[in-house]
């Protein structure tokens, strides 16, 4: 194996490999990561900002404190939407058929949900307001909100506007005007304690909708406009550096995986070219066949895997096979490309073959391993069309499968679990590293508009 890991420039995959903890290893880059000069400044910024800066040993008060010491020491009064408003109304049905490549900007309600964030600057579609028979604009530091959505938990998302043009609201969408500062109105109204009060009343259905008065009786705290000022610096800056995390962490993460896979292509087309001098025909040594269900039997909650056509494993209320098995596509764009391992009962769509081991010289596992990385050259080379569109029996049935020692069998299945688990912690691993920064992002946010509250002021947050 010493060759091979000179050739690939990788470091050993043997008994070196062996010892590999695939979660520590996917995570290495991780840690690197969070003793950068990001994460440092993020956390100085932000634990500064929310409550005390600290250098060394020496503590200091945060300009927020100053401020807050200054402009409000008896706390922060809170106050409804209705209150803060100086005007609110609903904006104007832009059908799709409306929407234009260039033109005047428009917001319709789904893009509250899917394009913008906290604030935007530009708008991503664009109509022609001659053809709009009633016109609802909105400008510089108003808000949106989408009145009607999917999820109790989302509905009247906002968004605010702090770009330069007049723009179109579509219908679906509560536009408000007032005299705060409009990116803290922004991170305010996009707080816990903010949707909570979005949600409140609503009836979990297809479709939930929201109003203008429920819009506003949304209660946010309203600190003075230095306060405010400030609070918007700090968490500009923390979603700056935010987003600069997520860059290196992507990065890193998605070079280790592409080193990885590389790593893993290569071993797994040499670890089936040793002395196999054995070779027998698939349909010797399996029990192969189809299911019998149909896609639409699949239920959300089942309790059985169901597999399909697909790499995506489905649910199904029953089962029709107990065994340990090789599942691969029969049909459709997932020919020779699809596989996955189960042990144990399972439900199978009536154009994918099952392949059970029955030889007692063959663990399903190798044999797994060795179909996943060459039954698609196989049949290539096999077909009589160009393309391969579906399997026939007896291309199985041909399939050649050399036959190692079980000893040798057990190495190469060791080798390529760990492999497996590797890039399976890669992969996993970024995208849990990212929501753990966005839930950290969220904790501070809402730390940060919290305020002790002036007497007489009902609680926010």
């Amino acid at each position: 194996m010493a060759q091979l890991d000179r050739a690939t420039g990788y470091e050993p995959v043997g008994r070196e490999f062996e010892s590999l903890q695939p979660h520590q290893n996917a995570m290495k880059s991780f840690g690197a990561i969070r003793s950068s000069s990001v994460m440092r400044k993020i956390h100085h910024d932000c634990y500064s900002g929310i409550f005390i800066a600290t250098t060394g040993t020496e503590f200091k008060m945060s300009r927020l404190e100053e401020l807050i010491a200054e402009l409000c020491p008896n706390g922060v009064e809170s106050k409804t939407l209705g209150e803060l408003a100086t005007d609110i109304f609903r904006g104007s049905g832009i059908t799709r058929d409306q929407v234009r490549e260039s033109g005047t900007p428009c917001v319709r309600y789904g893009e509250i949900y899917t394009t913008y964030g906290v604030w935007f600057e530009e708008c991503v579609s664009f109509t022609d307001e001659s053809i709009i028979p009633s016109k609802k604009y909105f400008e510089y530091g108003d808000i949106l909100f989408a009145i009607t959505g999917e999820k109790v938990e989302d509905i009247a998302k906002s968004c605010v506007y702090i770009g330069k043009e007049k723009c179109l609201a579509g219908g679906d969408i509560v536009v408000m005007k007032h005299t705060q500062n409009p990116k803290y109105m922004g991170y305010a109204l996009s707080t816990s304690s903010a949707q909570e009060q979005k949600s409140k009343g609503k009836v979990k259905s297809k479709v939930v909708h929201s109003s203008v008065p429920s819009i506003k009786e949304i209660k946010i705290p309203v600190p003075p406009l230095p306060v405010q000022e400030e609070i918007v610096r700090i968490l500009d800056n923390f979603a700056e550096l935010t987003a600069e995390l997520t860059a290196e962490l992507t990065a890193e993460l998605t070079a280790e995986l592409t080193k990885r896979k590389q790593q893993y292509q290569y071993y797994t087309e040499h670890l089936f070219l040793g002395d196999m001098n054995t070779i027998v025909p698939l349909g010797d040594i399996a029990d192969i066949g189809t299911g019998s269900s149909n896609t639409n039997e699949e239920t959300e909650d089942g309790e059985y895997p169901f597999f399909v056509r697909s790499q995506e494993v489905r649910k199904k209320d029953t089962w029709e096979y107990d065994e340990t098995a090789i599942i691969t596509a029969g049909d459709g764009v997932g020919v020779g490309k699809v596989f996955h391992y189960i042990e144990g009962k399972y439900a199978l769509h009536q154009r994918a073959y099952r392949i059970h081991i029955t030889a007692q010289n063959i663990l399903p596992k190798y044999f797994f391993y060795y179909m996943k990385n060459t039954f698609f050259s196989y049949i290539t080379r096999n077909a009589v069309h160009a393309s391969v569109t579906s399997i026939r029996r007896r291309m199985l049935d041909n399939y050649p499968v050399p036959v190692p020692p079980l000893e040798e069998q057990e190495r190469i299945v060791a080798i390529l679990d760990r492999f497996d688990a590797l890039c399976n912690d890669l992969t996993s691993g970024l995208p849990a590293e990212i929501e753990a920064r966005k839930k950290q992002y969220e904790y501070y946010r809402d730390k940060l508009l919290t305020f002790r509250q002036r007497s007489g002021s009902a609680l926010s947050n």
